[in-house]
């Protein structure tokens, strides 16, 4: 009896192709294609499982998917039928979801896969090319959000809609012209955006005033080709962004609520916060963190040669949650840090200093946290050969003209119009690639003393793959001080979230 009872286990196994312990089982040879490239296997893995307990009959394959900058990835492929009610007849109504490598944080690509004989319906959740959208896939949510979940809610779905329709013989051949195009080009893209490099393109991540601040700032410089406003919000957040632009459109900018939207951009900006009254302040960061996850493994999968630019608070914290979510090289995750005080401080000692005839402000910068606890530094000139050289300013001068300078910036805040024309004035570096210094979050250690793994403003190089050096910094205790002080606190605070 146990002899066949593994038998028939084993012919099972063999007939559905099912998820095998770490690899996924592909057609009946039993080949084994892995996914260890997955940055959450074991993760997928398990929910898999519940998968294949709740839809016995998916199969699974690794094939190759092409987003719309034209890049191709090799994802876990699933694809099977699902068995629904319409009407009093019943339907299996076959589907194919794309599983990401940041799954479980990142909601699958779904699609219906209709077979020659089949229509597809276009409605609401389903686009010309059987693309399939459900506010479930915009609302993902690890842990709470899973594949089982969502398949359950595409049967909810189609039972009061219909997905597809019987096609006549007439019809036939120009279903196969679909399914060919289909299989060409499986994110419901044309040709020619497939073969685009999409350069230029700049998404602005949130639905509050900071995200429109940051994109009519980027439209009026005219730095980029194509602008993306990713709404997640859910219709509450303050100032109502999204909700305006909507009622007054602007040329060149598209608004989406869909992360597959963001594919193909050169500069991603994060402008979302979780703010509640309710909460502790740790608590927020950690809904932070949560609200982060829902988003920055997508965008990195999307875009993964993307620079990655973080105004959520507290930057200097939620720059490294990005960094460690997006599985980006560092150079590519910053935050907008002091570059906003720094154009000020600038500002304000180019002023100071114009009856000499010098361009003062152009070496000194506003580093390390933003806040109360920035500090003020001068570049060392002699390092960067530059023009300008440390002797025209005695030490005690620069001391006098910081002093000055910073408190001429007391009582600027950082409100959302100023923010979004500093984001503007950074965009515009990456995009044309200027290679021009800003103070920006950017990985800190190693620098002025600094052990821990925390981002802080330095003086950054900017180009199109964002951090390309950091300029030297006049050798001061109490600068270096004050960085290594808000690197101990940062760390402290960020070995309290759970990533």
């Amino acid at each position: 009896m146990n002899v066949a009872r593994h038998l028939q286990r084993h012919q099972m196994l063999q007939s559905m192709k099912v998820l095998k312990v770490g690899a996924v089982a592909v057609g009946t040879s039993g080949s084994i294609s892995s996914v260890s490239t997955y940055k959450f296997r074991d993760l997928t893995i398990e929910e898999l499982k519940d998968v294949h307990k709740a839809f016995p009959n998916f199969t699974y394959s690794m094939d190759a998917y092409t987003f719309k900058d034209g890049s191709r990835k090799d994802l876990l492929k699933v694809t099977g039928t699902i068995p629904m009610k319409f009407q009093g007849n019943k339907y299996n109504i076959p589907i194919c979801l794309w599983i990401l490598d940041s799954h479980p944080f990142a909601p699958p690509l779904c699609f219906l896969q209709p077979t020659e004989n089949m229509g597809i319906r276009v409605g609401k959740h389903i686009d010309a090319q059987g693309r399939i959208y459900l506010p479930y896939l915009q609302n993902w949510s690890h842990p709470k959000s899973t594949v089982v979940s969502l398949t359950r809610e595409m049967v909810a779905m189609f039972e009061e809609d219909l997905p597809v329709y019987s096609l006549s013989a007439a019809d036939v051949a120009r279903q196969r012209e679909l399914l060919s195009y289909i299989a060409q080009v499986t994110d419901g893209v044309s040709k020619v955006e497939v073969n685009s490099s999409g350069r230029g393109k700049v998404t602005v991540i949130g639905g509050g005033d900071l995200a429109l601040s940051c994109l009519l700032a980027i439209s009026a410089k005219g730095s980029a080709d194509k602008l993306v406003l990713l709404d997640i919000s859910d219709g509450s957040t303050k100032g109502g962004g999204a909700v305006d632009l909507e009622a007054f459109p602007i040329p060149n900018v598209q608004l989406s609520k869909d992360l597959v939207s963001t594919a193909g951009s050169k500069l991603v900006i994060v402008t979302v916060n979780a703010w509640s009254s309710g909460q502790s302040y740790l608590g927020v960061l950690q809904s932070n963190v949560d609200l982060l996850r829902s988003i920055v493994p997508s965008v990195s999968y999307h875009s993964p040669g993307c620079v990655l630019l973080i105004a959520s608070q507290p930057v200097e914290v939620m720059t490294y949650v990005a960094w460690k979510l997006s599985g980006l090289h560092h150079m590519q995750v910053i935050g907008i840090g002091c570059n906003l005080d720094t154009g000020r401080f600038q500002h304000f000692l180019r002023n100071l200093t114009s009856s000499d005839g010098n361009n003062g402000g152009q070496e000194a910068w506003i580093i390390g946290e933003q806040g109360e606890n920035k500090v003020s530094a001068w570049s060392d000139t002699e390092s960067t050969n530059s023009n300008l050289s440390p002797k025209l300013y005695p030490r005690i001068f620069q001391e006098q003209l910081s002093s000055r300078a910073m408190e001429m910036l007391k009582g600027k805040g950082q409100r959302s119009w100023s923010v979004g024309l500093s984001v503007a004035d950074l965009t515009d570096t990456i995009l044309q690639n200027k290679q021009k210094t800003h103070s920006v979050s950017s990985l800190c250690r190693g620098v002025l003393g600094v052990q821990q793994e925390v981002f802080l403003s330095l003086p950054c190089v900017l180009g199109s793959r964002g951090v390309i050096g950091i300029a030297p910094i006049l050798p001061d205790d109490q600068v270096s001080e004050s960085l290594q002080k808000s690197a101990v606190s940062i760390h402290d605070l960020q070995q309290q979230l759970r990533l």
